[in-house]
């Protein structure tokens, strides 16, 4: 090269740019590995500037690494030859190629030391501008795709989870999830037309929407599980916290924090998963529009075809509207719920018996007792299931043989509970107030109301002095006045010293004592009308008491010992078998209870009423639709059953099968009717 030529300058590199050009990678190679020092002296200027243009020509595009990225060492090593021994720029580290010092080896070792001995001053800039958690995809590529892949598939799967299974743990099935929901190909669409940050915001809101449809199923599930109904929107609200008192009462205090705070932290999970899932979905469809609108085309043409050719997969429809009409359902019966309270006013306002003066009340029972005795969950079931029937029957002719010989006769036959499974108070309600008290809205309206019940009626007249025995009872209870009773005895005022037996404050057979003790078993009293609650047969049933003897029941510590001997409801439940039997025994130890008291102080002045409140859980009944319940009128003067001769009831304490069947609700009017002046 001539002395008169010029140096060739390269350009002044950018220390704080994390990324060069691959054109520049490809120009400084031959630098960090030529061992001859500089430029050919025999060169000409038009070699040089040709050579660096073809450098700058940028090649090939490869996938870069995280090896390939130049520090900022590696771009001083790049920038800092001189031609003819010109010196360095500033900040520059002498190329030793360059200046013709040392050996390759000896440039190695020198920018090995160099790179790691001083900071690289682009680090945190590299570091930021790296894809994944800390270049994760980078050095693992094969693993950064299989992770997206598998997100994407998991988003995907979550959705078309939520928005295929039913809200029934009885129809979930594997072919119900080989569906195709038109909801997917509405969603897709509505994405795909959307702008970035549209689509972004909607698919925020869409997935949580979803995830809380997905949560209203799963409450659907359980109240079905529990009520044999769908969670009601309107009106259930009030009954979580009287199933997290059931877990306290069944699990402990801490099973109920636990089960609190578990249920709070999984329905967080599950929206913000959801939300997450539709976002992802929705970057997805941006990224691959082109294919995705042709997707969704060809699926919507698809859905169509198969709905209306009726195609099916394992007797199921292939496509299907099932979420759409799900969500439906559910706007109609919020309507339907908001609606009823209007519906249920004018059904109050109508009573047969609101003008009846108080001597023409009840006239065919003054002078007696009158026990109106709910027996807890005592439902059809018992009776008529195959595998407890025998033995529930068996108790059935025990206690109607002690009746016969203390000199009681019975009438038995069917009533249809507005509830199963649980919601006792909204039955007892229906049975006294002749009304169709179906949830709380209705209960709450009922009982701050003037609409006289079966029990006020009896304090209406004046004749009886009215109590009400309620061992569930373990709170304030204002409605109690509501039904007319003058003296109310709960848990804490029977005089019960001994254990819970899991939800059950009191046992039945202790209930009925302390019932004789401090009313019945008065001398020189009023007649009585008793509300009596047997609450042993609740949910759990386990433990549950047993028949002792009535005078070893003192003050009730005697039971520590029973309970002690008893089952582990979280054994049991872990079996419905062993639910059931727990059950069957609970509904036999209530039987027992009462008819060996009937034996025991009953005598001509008492008419006992009993009766089942609801059907137990679907763990119990199988799922059954049927609300039946039995009821018996039990008395010593032919005279009380002689005026319900003309219902058609079955002589005994078990109704047949064929005994009539009323809605519980027309129980009240009837049975007046009959203990009325004119007469059944």
């Amino acid at each position: 090269m001539s002395h008169l030529t010029p140096p060739r300058q390269l350009p002044e590199t950018d220390a704080d740019a994390p990324d060069r050009t691959r054109a520049e990678e490809a120009s400084t190679a031959p630098v960090a590995t030529d061992p001859e020092p500089g430029p050919s002296a025999d060169r000409e200027p038009a070699e040089v500037v040709a050579t660096g243009a073809a450098d700058e020509t940028p090649g090939p595009t490869t996938k870069r690494t995280e090896a390939d990225e130049p520090t900022g060492d590696s771009a001083a090593e790049e920038t800092g030859g001189g031609a003819d021994g010109q010196e360095p720029t500033e900040n520059v580290v002498p190329d030793a190629a360059s200046t013709g010092e040392g050996s390759a080896d000896e440039q190695a070792d020198a920018s090995t030391s160099t790179t790691t001995d001083e900071p690289d001053p682009t680090g945190a800039a590299a570091s930021s501008a790296r894809p994944g958690w800390f270049g994760w995809r980078r050095r693992y590529p094969r693993t950064a795709v299989a992770v997206h892949v598998g997100t994407t598939v998991l988003a995907a799967a979550l959705m078309f989870v939520v928005l295929l299974v039913p809200n029934r743990l009885d129809w979930i099935t594997v072919q119900s999830f080989f569906r195709l929901p038109v909801e997917v190909i509405f969603l897709a669409a509505v994405l795909l037309v959307l702008p970035s940050r549209g689509r972004r915001i909607t698919a925020v809101v869409l997935g949580v929407f979803v995830g809380l449809s997905g949560v209203l199923k799963c409450l659907d599930m359980g109240f079905r599980q529990t009520l044999a109904r769908p969670f009601d929107l309107v009106f259930d609200w009030v009954l979580l916290s009287d199933g997290a008192d059931w877990v306290k009462d069944s699990f402990g205090r801490s099973g109920e924090v636990l089960a609190v705070v578990g249920v709070i932290v999984l329905v967080i999970a599950v929206l913000t998963l959801s939300a997450l899932a539709m976002v992802r979905l929705a970057n997805v469809l941006a990224r691959h529009r082109p294919v995705a609108v042709r997707s969704t085309l060809v699926l919507g043409v698809v859905w169509i075809l198969c709905f209306t050719l009726g195609v099916q997969f394992g007797g199921v429809t292939l496509a299907t509207n099932g979420y759409a009409q799900y969500l439906a359902n559910r706007v109609q019966y919020v309507r339907d719920g908001l609606g009823d309270a209007d519906v249920f006013k004018k059904q109050m306002a109508v009573d047969a018996y609101a003008k009846t003066p108080a001597g023409q009340l009840l006239t065919g029972l003054r002078g007696k007792d009158v026990m109106f005795t709910f027996i807890e969950s005592y439902g059809r079931v018992a009776i008529d299931d195959p595998t407890m029937g025998p033995e529930v029957d068996a108790t059935l002719k025990a206690g109607d043989a002690r009746l016969k010989a203390a000199g009681f006769a019975a009438r038995s036959g069917w009533l249809r509970s507005p509830v199963t499974g649980a919601g006792s108070w909204l039955a007892h309600s229906t049975f006294l107030s002749g009304l169709w008290i179906k949830n709380q809205q209705r209960y709450r309206t009922l009982t701050t109301s003037n609409r006289a019940t079966l029990t006020s009626y009896f304090q209406k007249t004046g004749a009886w002095r009215t109590v009400g025995i309620v061992p569930g009872v373990r709170k304030t209870w204002p409605e109690g006045k509501y039904f007319g009773l003058d003296h109310i005895y709960d848990s804490t005022h029977l005089g019960y010293q001994g254990p819970y037996f899991s939800w059950t404050p009191v046992p039945d057979q202790f209930s009925l004592e302390a019932f004789q003790k401090l009313e019945h078993g008065k001398k020189n009293r009023d007649p009585i009308m008793a509300e009596i609650i047997l609450a042993s047969s609740h949910n759990p049933w386990s433990p549950i008491a047993h028949m002792i003897d009535w005078k070893d029941l003192g003050d009730g510590k005697i039971f520590y010992k029973i309970k002690k001997e008893g089952t582990n409801p979280t054994e049991v439940w872990k079996s419905a078998k062993r639910v059931r039997t727990e059950y069957r025994k609970a509904i036999q130890y209530s039987l027992d209870s009462l008819t060996e008291w009937m034996q025991r102080y009953g005598d001509d002045k008492t008419v006992l009423v009993f009766l089942g409140d609801h059907q137990p859980v679907p763990t119990v009944t199988g799922g059954t639709a049927n609300r039946d319940v039995p009821v018996t009128i039990v008395a010593r003067d032919p005279k009380v059953l002689d005026r319900v001769s003309n219902w058609g009831w079955t002589d005994g304490i078990k109704p047949a099968d064929n005994a009539p069947e009323w809605t519980m609700n027309k129980f009240r009017d009837r049975f007046m009717t009959a203990y009325g002046p004119q007469g059944g």
